[in-house]
């Protein structure tokens, strides 16, 4: 008896199904592109619960007749190819005729579709075609699914809850709209608008809807061509980065696509601008000759096959940051957590004699060294000092009115120096004030004890849709530190009060970086936010380098150090102090 038997219709179409619809957010690409290549200017994507319980698309396409109705729901039935050449000149973003009776087979489905003269309404479920018939609708497509995966229960219990689907979609729907500026998109979340662009065909404009007015004010427009490739859209400048790679966007010919060599070289290319660990937003559309693009390598089409990709990959790491640096003057090189310009203009001025001109190079070589200087990535390590014993730590902070240090003289604007009758300290003033207020700070968090200050001027922070979607978990999170957010617009959020402990830091820049933190590590609990983020809270409301304290405020500094639970380190790990003893200064004086 033979064992080898072919599947049925309906069962390829399930199988097919699990290749190219994993979830929600993949019934949503996979109708958007057949939109996108009906001609459709106005796309609308409605979903009821994340998209779990339902979702509803509709363009305003060419439509399609009665025949063509019916005929899109068999398996590679398609309007796209017709010969074995056009598989190498594939322009279309769909092209297997795969989709439609994959979701069908896997759903229930409804659609209406009219071409201008004939308008169509077919209902399936399941796979089995339950309805067809004449259905009065403007001209266009609207495709209604609902019960996904309900009779295919495995893949029904991997799907994720509808705050995590949402999100999903709202990225893949930003990505599509930044790749096709010239179509309106509009998302909606049980009747709530998530997303909205004005198909313009203005690239910045869909950029600040996606991002916000400060993202699309510091874009870059980047434009260039060798024989083979032509790159245009925008970077945006290194002084607004994130803590993901999700922000670059490449498209190739309209495309969305993940790649991960491109991505590198453009990472690469803005190495020399931004921290470590940080990334650049990026949205660039890259024309390329069809022939040299194999979109036929996985049935979802997110990866593709490009040839000559080193090519590529050199062509955007170079004028990338050709087209950065010359955006720039040395002040703007000064990002994330780094000194302000004047700084910079200081310690370029100290390591130069004055008859020498600052160049480019120069100033990058001092940021580098301001990084090594200023930031430490270890974790933070309890080293006590010789004759600063535990017991006298507790006699300390006991009895705060004893004082630990006798304050000696600064040096340079940098370090106290001081005594005890043991040890010379040589103090690091910014690093011991960093553990002064990463303590303080704790300790009011801990002891809910926080004071807010209300703004005059409410904070309006600039994110995207899918981050003002999940505003529950950022005031969750950050309730401990009494941040509570509003939503302002689509895109933005609003702040009214702030605690105290805010004063001395740029409350946006901080703010922003708390939020990226949150979202991309939604298991942040509240020893987290006071380890991770209060350190750089601390860190960046605490003296600097070169700046020259009081006598008085030298004391107050030493004074509260002597009272720190754990005085040895700066949050980040680097150590406050060095400490010179007796015994050694005796040795090195050869009175041995």
């Amino acid at each position: 008896m033979s064992k080898i038997k072919v599947l049925n219709e309906h069962l390829t179409n399930m199988i097919a199904a699990g290749e190219v619809v994993e979830r929600p957010m993949g019934v949503i690409k996979e109708l958007a592109e057949n939109s996108i290549d009906a001609g459709s200017t106005h796309i609308e994507i409605r979903l009821k619960n994340g998209g779990l319980d339902g979702i509803e698309i509709s363009d305003n396409g060419c439509g399609m007749d009665k025949v063509d109705a019916t005929a899109a729901f068999n398996r590679h039935a398609t309007s796209k190819i017709f010969r074995d050449d056009d598989l190498w000149h594939i322009h279309t973003m769909g092209f297997r005729g795969e989709a439609l009776p994959s979701i069908a087979s896997v759903s229930k489905l409804a659609m209406t579709t009219c071409d201008g003269q004939d308008s169509t309404s077919v209902r399936i479920e399941y796979g089995q075609i339950k309805e067809v018939k004449p259905f009065a609708c403007p001209k266009g497509t609207k495709i209604t699914v609902e019960g996904l995966f309900y009779k295919t229960p495995a893949r029904l219990k991997h799907l994720k809850n509808a705050n995590s689907e949402m999100n999903t979609i709202l990225d893949l729907v930003q990505k599509l709209a930044l790749a096709h500026p010239e179509i309106a998109f509009e998302l909606y979340n049980d009747d709530k608008l998530k997303l909205q662009t004005n198909g313009s065909k203005a690239l910045q404009e869909t950029i600040m809807a996606v991002y916000g007015l400060e993202v699309a004010k510091k874009a870059i427009k980047i434009e260039c061509s060798d024989y083979d490739f032509h790159i245009e859209g925008y970077v945006i400048a290194p002084a607004i980065t994130r803590s993901s790679k999700q922000y670059i966007n490449t498209f190739i010919n309209g495309r969305v696509i993940r790649n991960y060599f491109l991505n590198k070289a453009i990472t690469e290319a803005y190495s020399q601008f931004i921290m470590p660990e940080r990334y650049p937003i990026v949205v660039l559309n890259i024309q390329v000759d069809y022939q040299l693009v194999d979109v036929n390598v996985h049935p979802s089409k997110w990866e593709i096959r490009l040839s000559k990709e080193k090519q590529l990959a050199q062509l955007l790491k170079d004028n990338i940051r050709t087209v950065i640096r010359n955006s720039m003057i040395p002040s703007d090189l000064l990002i994330d957590h780094l000194a302000t310009a004047e700084k910079i203009t200081e310690v370029v001025k100290d390591r130069r004699s004055e008859s020498e001109k600052p160049t480019m190079q120069t100033t990058l070589k001092t940021v580098q060294d301001i990084q090594q200087q200023y930031f430490c990535e270890k974790e933070n390590i309890d080293q006590p000092i010789k004759g600063f014993t535990q017991e006298k730590l507790l006699d300390y902070q006991s009895n705060p009115t004893i004082e630990r240090f006798t304050f000696l003289a600064q040096l340079h604007g940098r370090y106290i120096l001081a005594y005890d009758e043991e040890n010379l300290y040589i103090i690091d003033q910014h690093a011991a004030q960093e553990r002064c207020m990463y303590e303080d700070i704790q300790n009011r968090i801990m002891e809910k004890t926080i004071v807010m200050q209300p703004l005059l001027v409410p904070l309006v922070i600039e994110v995207t849709p899918a981050i003002v979607s999940q505003i529950e978990l950022l005031n969750e999170q950050l309730s401990c530190i009494g941040l509570y957010f509003e939503q302002f617009s689509l895109n933005s959020l609003i702040i009214r009060e702030v605690p105290d402990f805010f004063q001395d830091i740029d409350e946006t820049d901080f703010v922003n970086k708390l939020i990226n933190e949150v979202i991309n590590d939604k298991q942040m609990n509240v020893l987290e936010v006071r380890k991770e983020k209060i350190a750089s809270l601390a860190c960046h409301s605490s003296v600097r380098f070169n700046h020259y304290l009081s006598t008085a405020e030298s004391k107050k500094l030493l004074n509260r150090l002597g009272n720190c639970k754990q005085p040895f380190n700066c949050p980040h790990g680097r150590p406050t102090m060095i400490t010179i003893s007796e015994k050694q200064l005796v040795k090195e004086f050869k009175r041995v």
